[in-house]
């Protein structure tokens, strides 16, 4: 089959047809605008005639390849979304790819309407229609990818007409006995987890796509035991955001992050992406974008307030974000994009102060979001003021705090048991 390849030349990458035997390869150049993509054919060769030197990359699944690049480390985790649409579109044809095992070369016939291609068009809708973020579209195509690997292996030929009741049990008993490398088993979460992308998916492809399948909502979910949250005491709190030392830049930085944590209620993810234009030190509040990309406003308290003034006001650079890295190399590009610090990096800060300071709990930043709830909680706040500043969707998310924070609970067991005083 050869067809010509009108897409690429309308994204601007290599122009080029599609011979049945060619070797599909995908590289990257980076250019100071932004990251370009061009698809590279041939038979042989592992350097790409366009970008000489630079070694081609080979894509494992080329089906899911829009979100395979948005998340390879050697784009640096940065894309292009029209590409990665471009991208999509190409794969989404009936195109013939070959690929590479056991050092031979076996085609593969990609038709839209197998069970990856359906896939790649539900996560596709995720981010277009659902304005679901790339890390959730991520975590879907994980237990997706996992869901047609195992159909694939143990029902090869499966179409969605062919999914009933008894390929759902499997699947179950084949989750509870999964073990990854290490011989791990998944946690019932997790479990859960690949039954709800499941189920999405499903229900995608009956109410968007009109395929016949089996209806989601016969498929019931695992039952989970109660969530818990680690949250710490008062004391706790206080021996956790004295512990950094202000007498340096790094010490008085760990110091302002923690007691911003603390202070707002942020999720990491928010807190590493704040830029200093953003914070209103003069009105204690600024506004963030939490999951879904759902706009919130939080509030700072008077000691944040104090610590992000001072730690601002030793700040020399013209950097962007409000917390960098001190470490390494420095990076003026892009108003100091590359300074920032990683989600990561603020978790082995909260880790590391939480040990130096003798927690013999595990702490990490989502410890303090929890604390900062359970201190509201407890000095009388209303649950669902607290589903506003945490930014949850559902009352019930909030409500997992109220077994921990019940005042009046104490209040009866000291007032009417026998053995209190």
């Amino acid at each position: 089959m050869i067809m010509p390849n009108a897409d690429l030349e309308n994204a601007g990458m290599a122009s080029a047809w599609l011979p049945k035997n060619a070797q599909t390869r995908f590289c990257a150049r980076n250019q100071p605008s932004n990251i370009r993509f061009h698809i590279h054919h041939d038979i042989a060769g592992d350097v790409c005639q366009m970008c000489p030197g630079l070694p081609l990359r080979h894509s494992q699944d080329s089906l899911t390849l829009p979100y395979h690049i948005k998340y390879s480390p050697w784009l640096d985790n940065a894309i292009d979304k029209q590409a990665v649409r471009y991208y999509h579109k190409i794969m989404s044809q009936n195109v013939t790819f070959a690929k590479r095992r056991d050092g031979m070369k076996e085609t593969q016939e990609v038709a839209s309407t197998t069970l990856m291609a359906l896939v790649n068009d539900f996560l596709e809708y995720l981010v277009v229609t659902k304005n679901r973020s790339m890390l959730t579209v991520a975590e879907y195509r994980h237990y997706l990818t996992r869901f047609v690997d195992w159909l694939n292996r143990f029902c090869p030929g499966v179409v969605p007409a062919d999914i009933n009741m008894e390929t759902v049990r499997q699947y179950r008993l084949y989750l509870a006995n999964f073990k990854n490398k290490n011989g791990a088993s998944l946690k019932r979460t997790t479990q859960a987890y690949n039954i709800i992308a499941l189920r999405s998916f499903l229900r995608y492809l009956l109410v968007q796509r009109d395929i016949p399948t089996l209806s989601p909502d016969k498929i019931e979910l695992p039952k989970q035991s109660p969530r818990s949250v680690a949250f710490l005491s008062a004391e706790q709190v206080e021996r956790l955001l004295d512990s950094p030392k202000i007498d340096d830049e790094i010490g008085l930085r760990d110091k302002t992050i923690l007691e911003t944590l603390f202070s707002t209620g942020l999720r990491v993810s928010e807190l590493v992406s704040l830029n200093r234009d953003q914070i209103d030190l003069k009105r204690r509040e600024f506004s963030v974008r939490g999951k879904g990309d759902k706009p919130r406003v939080v509030f700072l308290s008077d000691t944040a307030v104090h610590w992000l003034e001072r730690y601002l006001r030793t700040r020399r650079d013209l950097f962007k974000p409000l917390f960098i890295r001190y470490s390494g190399s420095t990076d003026v590009r892009k108003d100091g994009e590359r300074m920032r610090l990683t989600a990561r990096s603020v978790q082995r800060i909260v880790e590391n102060y939480a040990k130096k300071c003798g927690l013999a709990i595990e702490v990490t930043p989502h410890t303090l979001r929890h604390s900062f709830a359970t201190d509201l909680l407890m000095a009388g706040a209303d649950l669902r003021s607290v589903q506003e500043m945490l930014g949850h969707e559902s009352i019930r998310t909030t409500q997992v705090y109220t077994h921990v924070t019940n005042k009046h609970l104490k209040e009866v067991h000291q007032a009417f048991h026998s053995r209190n005083k």
